[in-house]
């Protein structure tokens, strides 16, 4: 069977095909006709598709609302209309990726700190300014708590900032926009944190490269805001700070060109004007990357499975990765993953790119790296919490 999923949840219910329903999906490119698609299918199969069931399949496949039609425009339309009337983005992986209830959640996030994984619970030792960035996971909570531990453990017992920018990995923005804003405050199940809207306002008035607010529905079912969200509710509470949530999309276009992205018009303009409104305000602020650097393996395309060996070429070359963090060195940082046309698919290459544009001068300080092992797939991902001074 194969398993078609909206990650975009327009269609919000995934539908399971055998192979040769399969077979007649990838004929489904509006260039050809019913005809050639049952023609196509005898050759393939050898035998005679039963009268009506390419028909059954197109209608049952519209229903779902898997086919560009009328039917999946209307229904995307009022995602839309619905997404764009709510004040709240609200918690959509709560119950899925980290626990729903209020309590239990308490506990589960609690445990993420516990050594010898953790960091601890208590600040009590700690002190000091805040820290000016911090890169954090966006993977599954439960795979890479302690990860999130270390970086959020950096706000607590110190002055916090009370500006969050954060810069979160866009996994579904395929349009020409790189960057994605939103003035809806971002819910968990620990409360409501709020959005600064009149600086998200300045910010767009300011950005030339393109409109921040064209594919906001990505904000929906985006994950790698919500569990930032989530983590400064748990460090900080809900009060006391507001935050920018922005999504970045891909870079690659500039990696398949060998560009370094400040020099895109898109970029360079996005970079500018988020400098230039963060100098305009007086506020302490923060710059939050939630991103996640390998994937590699089978799932992810590789021809051979994430081992040991392959596993351990990983972790030497992203920590030469995580140096030209640390030396804050955003040409160098590019030109690391440039090298080999991003390999290893680092899952945060234009948040923390941006991010590390935006705080040129500051150094880095890793926290804790980590791998998360998935041998059913024979695949792995690598992920890391640093601070930026």
């Amino acid at each position: 069977m194969v398993c078609l999923r909206d990650p975009m949840a327009i269609a919000p219910n995934p539908i399971l095909l055998g192979m040769g329903g399969y077979f007649l999906l990838t004929l489904f490119d509006g260039r050809h006709t019913l005809a050639e698609i049952k023609e196509a299918y005898a050759r393939q199969f050898g035998e005679v598709l039963a009268a009506g069931k390419l028909e059954e399949l197109i209608a049952a496949l519209d229903q779902a609302f898997y086919l560009d039609s009328e039917n999946f425009a209307a229904r995307r339309a009022a995602v839309r209309e619905e997404f764009s009337a709510s004040p709240e983005r609200p918690p959509i992986h709560a119950g899925l990726c980290y626990e729903g209830d209020v309590r239990k959640l308490r506990e589960e996030l609690a445990a993420f700190f516990d050594p010898p994984h953790g960091p601890g619970r208590s600040p009590q030792h700690r002190g000091g300014r805040a820290p000016a960035g911090l890169i954090a996971p966006h993977i599954d909570p439960r795979r890479g708590g302690p990860a999130y531990a270390h970086a959020y453990f950096e706000l607590m017992g110190c002055e916090p900032p009370e500006l969050f920018i954060i810069l979160g990995t866009s996994h579904y923005g395929a349009g020409p926009e790189l960057f994605t804003a939103t003035m809806k405050n971002y819910a968990t199940p620990l409360g409501v944190v709020e959005t600064d809207r009149a600086f998200v306002g300045r910010l767009a008035q300011r950005y030339s490269g393109g409109d921040l607010f064209a594919d906001e529905l990505l904000h929906r079912n985006e994950h790698s805001i919500e569990f930032q969200a989530l983590f400064l509710s748990w460090a900080l509470g809900t009060r006391g700070y507001q935050v920018v949530p922005i999504l970045v999309s891909s870079f690659h276009e500039m990696v398949a060109a060998g560009r370094m992205p400040a020099e895109d018009p898109r970029v360079g303009s996005f970079i500018d004007a988020l400098r230039a409104e963060l100098a305009a305000d007086s506020r302490s602020a923060c710059i939050i990357a939630g991103v996640d650097f390998a994937h590699v393996g089978r799932k992810f395309g590789d021809d051979r499975a994430a081992d040991d060996e392959f596993v351990k070429w990983v972790e030497q070359e992203d920590r030469d990765l995580i140096e030209t963090i640390v030396r804050a060195d955003p040409h160098g940082f590019f030109r690391a993953i440039d090298k080999d046309k991003d390999r290893r698919r680092i899952c945060g290459l234009s948040p923390m790119y941006t991010q590390l544009e935006l705080l040129r001068g500051r150094r880095g300080r890793l926290l804790k790296y980590d791998v998360a092992m998935e041998p059913p797939t024979q695949s792995a991902v690598s992920f890391a919490s640093l601070l930026i001074e």
